[in-house]
């Protein structure tokens, strides 16, 4: 650690080079700018440098390693162990970085570091393009495509690093790097699912396919149909064509219009379909689920970009997540994926099962993500606002997740976790791959400076 006369005069300088702004903890607005989304996550960095281009990035960089302090790296801050957020460190926050650039003619897009998937959707929804993002509007976009990346869309174009085309980098030394197909093209490997291990992504582009229609069925069910209501989804999802995703949900009424009043906050069974395609072709596919007794639905096109912001989260919730992906969905599990739904925990805890196959399964096998061939994933999703309820929501997703254990592949998306340690992370990329992305993180990291992730450790 710097003396503090070295560590004053290089915050100073930082403050005179940096075209956006720097914080420190006696400066106004610090604590703003250190909140993340999970209000369980309580951390006072140093420094907090908001970059606003590349340049920045690259100061910011040598500024931590010259004062030798650990970085982390913040996009949407939506990383529900608090990566984006240290103490006693710097953070590098990219949020100012949010630009959004389509070439519509190439069908490919170039997003900043700091951008979201809203910035992200509400771009390319004009010329009727789209690439698989996630399901929350407010996710940044670059740790969500790094760490391998599963939305609505991943069933007909794949998981988002299978549209991945290139990769700009700062890196632990503080030079830029760009990462493809082409060029340091083990590195680019190494960024389909390896995250934010290798540097701090300043640009990423993307692959773009053609969506001119995207439809949505959203049917709510009393709590004792749930079984009935995930074996139809379960037949519907695996008879049915790629274009059809969405999930089975057990959550808390919410006071939504299609909820009807008398069910707000009631314990509820959904069922989402989603579908990359018309109207017309959704109700078809959807006659199962709207053959059963329900209670509510939501039948029709939408825009994509709307559909993005159908489950965001409320800002300023404690969260706790995890997730096992599944060797298939026979009926014993579904039996205890719906007690597991009858028992939800206060709040607005989400309990899901989400449907994979299709392009993700068909997508390329080499990169880390080992969860592709999982037909099926459950995902508890806790999500609530009294900190004496921690305990029982926490025990509540770990319940869920034993539940599942005996079904599972043992891999898992590790941007549906928190920090669960070394096998987890390992569970997430793969061994061999594992042990391949250590020897990268060797070459790009030595001295393991981005260690605020799902950490691969330098070999």
């Amino acid at each position: 650690m710097a003396s503090p006369s070295k560590a004053g005069a290089a915050l100073a300088a930082l403050r005179e080079e940096l075209v956006g702004d720097v914080f420190a903890p006696s400066d106004a607005g610090y604590d703003e700018a250190r909140t993340v989304f999970n209000a369980m996550i309580d951390r006072r960095p140093a420094v907090i440098a908001q970059c606003v281009d590349e340049d920045d990035v690259v100061r910011a960089v040598r500024f931590g390693r010259d004062l030798d302090l650990n970085i982390a790296v913040r996009g949407g801050g939506h990383s529900v162990a608090g990566s984006a957020v240290n103490d006693n460190g710097l953070v590098i926050d990219l949020r100012h970085m949010r630009a959004v650039s389509l070439d519509p003619a190439a069908e490919a897009v170039r997003i900043a570091g700091g951008a979201t998937m809203s910035d992200l959707d509400r771009a390319c929804q004009p010329y009727g393009l789209a690439t698989t993002g996630g399901r929350a509007s407010t996710t940044g976009v670059g740790g969500f495509v790094l760490g391998g990346g599963t939305g609505w869309l991943d069933r007909r174009f794949g998981l988002a690093v299978d549209n991945l085309l290139g990769v700009e980098l700062v890196t632990a030394d503080g030079e830029r790097v760009h990462a493809s197909a082409d060029e340091n093209p083990e590195l680019f490997w190494g960024l389909h699912g390896g995250g934010g291990n290798f540097g701090v992504a300043t640009g990423l582009t993307l692959k773009l396919h053609p969506l001119p229609d995207f439809s949505i069925a959203l049917l709510l069910y009393l709590p004792e149909h749930g079984r009935e209501v995930a074996r139809t989804y379960r037949e519907l999802i695996e008879t049915g064509p790629d274009e059809a995703s969405g999930g089975v949900l057990y959550l808390a009424g919410p006071p939504e219009e299609f909820v009807p009043p008398h069910l707000v906050g009631s314990l509820l069974c959904a069922a989402l379909l989603t579908y990359a395609g018309p109207e017309e072709d959704l109700r078809k596919l959807a006659e199962p689920l709207l053959a059963l007794p329900h209670e509510s639905e939501l039948v029709g096109a939408m825009p994509y970009a709307d559909v993005q912001c159908m489950i965001d989260d409320p800002p300023g919730m404690r969260n706790y997540w995890s997730a096992e992906y599944l060797t298939g969905a026979p009926d014993e599990y579904l039996d205890v994926f719906c007690a597991g739904g009858e028992a939800l925990p206060p709040g607005g805890t989400i309990h899901v099962l989400f449907p994979q196959g299709g392009a993700i399964a068909a997508g390329p096998h080499e990169y880390p993500v080992p969860y592709r061939d999982a037909p099926w994933a459950v995902h508890p999703f806790a999500i609530w606002e009294d900190p004496a309820d921690d305990e029982r929501c926490i025990q509540w997703v770990r319940d869920v997740r034993a539940g599942a254990r005996p079904y599972s592949t043992g891999a898992v998306y590790l941007n549906f976790i928190g920090d669960e340690g070394a096998d987890r992370v390992e569970a997430g990329l793969g061994a061999e791959n594992t042990r391949r992305l250590a020897a990268l993180k060797r070459r790009y990291d030595p001295d393991n400076v981005f260690r605020f992730n799902h950490n691969i450790a330098p070999a």
